[in-house]
């Protein structure tokens, strides 16, 4: 029996794919209704170079779209048009990365061949039946909360925090009442070996990647064994994780290639706050299931104005599979991360 599930969830306006390892959330992908195409991973485009940096030995590409991404300047001239495959996502601060194919016919730049849908990457990460329908969308509902928790919970005791900044990823190990007893270090070892196979799952759920400093729980550490436990949790990441020894302060450094968007970003709004276009998209989820329960009944959802003109977009196609028999109600009091369905 093999020890990953595969769900699809569609809803309105949003399809979600979610891989579990052993009952626990690896994976979640996240497509969107209105997403550029031309940046998404695995999506052939011919480009444009619109500027070269010698000095950094970078070139600046036109995907069009709005979408840009940078490449290896070398032997490229500007105006070049290039066929490439995306690589690595954008992200905050960050053009995607591109691998250059050859060069391509002139013209606006323009979308070649599309990435993978959803249900082809989902396969591509691991076979198996894909589940569907209301256990698809919990599955997607519990990875969506633990790609936004920053704290999460250790077998046995203990607590993984895993905090982004602008240069790395911060991650702490902390023993929590595990680390108590007279067998203290036996307890400080287990907890840090099962943190690092925790770490790269849930790196993966994130959609994490950079430099990764991990903050091991004590001192004195075994580092082989450290190290074996964490070249096996990566293993699904390779090629290009690297892993540095175990310094004399306790922490390791892990370096794992960026490739998806991070999905907190996709999840929150600039300033780390749930956007109002998530919120929205619950909305619509929270809306139908509470439709598809009370049958014919008319629904009221009160939400923050900002929430409830996200959702605008998505309401005709909400009333295509439930009918026009919810009403609307804005509500500063409330904010982005909660609203209220109620059954009048």
């Amino acid at each position: 029996m093999s020890a990953r599930t595969l769900f699809l969830d569609k809803g309105v306006g949003e399809s979600r794919a979610v891989v579990q390892l052993r009952g626990r959330p690896e994976r979640l992908l996240i497509e969107r209704e209105g997403d550029p195409a031309s940046t998404r991973l695995g999506a052939r485009v011919a480009a444009r170079v619109r500027r070269l940096d010698r000095t950094l030995n970078l070139a600046f590409l036109d995907l069009g779209e709005g979408g840009e991404a940078v490449a290896d300047a070398s032997k490229l001239v500007e105006g070049a048009a290039l066929e490439v495959e995306v690589t690595a996502e954008p992200r905050a601060g960050k053009a995607a990365a591109v691998r250059i194919l050859g060069p391509a016919e002139g013209g606006a730049p323009r979308l070649l061949a599309p990435a993978p849908s959803l249900e082809e990457r989902l396969q591509s990460l691991a076979r198996g039946a894909v589940t569907r329908g209301p256990d698809a969308r919990e599955a997607a509902d519990e990875a969506e909360d633990a790609v936004l928790a920053l704290v999460h919970p250790l077998p046995k005791g203990g607590s993984l925090s895993i905090e982004p900044t602008r240069g790395m990823v911060a991650v702490d190990v902390d023993l929590g009442a595990r680390g108590g007893g007279a067998d203290a270090k036996r307890a400080t070892r287990a907890a840090n070996l099962t943190a690092l196979t925790e770490l790269a799952r849930l790196l993966r759920l994130k959609a994490l990647g950079g430099l990764i400093v991990v903050d091991l729980a004590g001192r004195g550490h075994d580092g082989d064994a450290l190290s074996r436990a964490a070249r096996e949790g990566f293993h699904p990441d390779q090629p290009g994780v690297n892993l540095g020894p175990i310094s004399r302060f306790g922490t390791m450094e892990i370096l794992k290639p960026w490739r998806d968007r991070p999905l907190a970003e996709r999840l929150n709004d600039a300033h780390g706050r749930l956007s109002a276009l998530t919120a929205a998209l619950r909305l619509a989820r929270t809306l139908e299931r509470e439709g598809r329960v009370h049958g014919g009944a008319r629904l009221l959802a009160r939400a923050h104005p900002e929430v409830l003109a996200a959702f605008g977009a998505l309401q005709p196609r909400l009333v295509e599979r439930l009918g026009p028999r919810f009403e609307l109600q804005p509500d500063l009091a409330l904010d982005r991360g909660r609203t209220d369905v109620t059954v009048r």
